[in-house]
């Protein structure tokens, strides 16, 4: 997760939203994102699935079967979505987020009994520390605007 962060800080200073997140295979990061919608002129660029892009390509396999999925804050429907159908067997992530979270903080399709495949979740890793670094972006970015 300490690298995640790195990661989500690394996307503050090229002033996205800071979000982080690694994929691990088998104790090796194969895969690395941070937030880059703004930069990249993409919506669907969230770290997570930079992240998992990476990681496909790295295996030569759409399909992260085994791997594991590091991110700064609770994944959107969007990134839930396509953490499903890459199989990723577990996630881990750090803040909640109770605007777009959809691993329970508004809806929980990682919990939806009808899908096929089920991601284990665990959440609330150095929550605070990832928590802290979208409030002190925002707060910055809501400074600037004032001036």
């Amino acid at each position: 997760m300490q690298l995640a962060l790195k990661l989500a800080q690394a996307a503050a200073q090229a002033g996205e939203v800071p979000v982080g997140a690694i994929v691990v295979k088998d104790a090796v990061v194969i895969g690395r994102g941070s937030n880059a919608p703004i930069g990249l002129h993409d919506p669907t660029a969230h770290a997570e699935i930079v992240a998992m892009r990476e990681a496909a390509k790295h295996l030569g396999n759409y399909r992260l079967v085994d791997c594991t999925l590091y991110v700064t804050l609770e994944p959107c429907a969007m990134c839930c979505g396509a953490i499903q159908h890459a199989r990723i067997a577990k996630l881990v992530y750090g803040a909640s987020d109770p605007k777009t979270g959809a691993c329970g903080s508004v809806i929980n399709i990682m919990a939806e009994p009808k899908l096929n495949h089920h991601t284990e979740v665990i959440d609330g890793i150095l929550a605070q520390e990832c928590g802290a670094v979208l409030t002190d972006f925002f707060r910055q970015r809501r400074l600037n605007k004032s001036q």
